[in-house]
């Protein structure tokens, strides 16, 4: 039986050793040769399937807290133009300003929360040995 890698020889390399209580094998472009004893055959099974990385990511505390965090800080961004545009076009409408300038504090503290939940996700990930 040849335990060879597949096509191994076909594209140029001939020297093949083997090191199995290491678990490795050296192949290289010397000359014809083999040394140490081939791996003992066994039955292997296929690694788990693991999600894709971005379904992976939807489900991250981390992901949520930042994404959150960002939108939050656009948000307070978005009130603050909106504000400024009020202010310097419409004198009509200058009462709803103060309200404005509290839906913008609103966001900053949605976005300080979302920060908050990131910070601890990632140090509640680090205390499980998680990345």
């Amino acid at each position: 039986m040849d335990l060879d890698p597949p096509n191994a020889r076909e594209v140029g390399f001939l020297g093949f050793g083997f090191y199995p209580r290491s678990g490795f094998m050296h192949v290289d472009l010397g000359p014809a040769r083999q040394w140490g004893e081939r791996f003992p055959v066994r039955a292997t099974t296929f690694a788990a399937e693991t999600p894709p990385a971005r379904e992976v990511l939807a489900d991250s505390r981390t992901m949520k807290g930042g994404g959150a965090a960002g939108v939050a800080t656009l948000g307070a961004a978005g009130v603050e133009v909106a504000q400024n545009v009020i202010a310097e076009t419409q004198t009509a409408i200058l009462p709803l300003v103060p309200y404005l300038d509290t839906l913008r504090w609103l966001f900053i503290a949605v976005a300080l929360g979302g920060i908050a939940v990131t910070i601890y996700a990632r140090l509640d990930d680090w205390r499980r040995g998680r990345r």
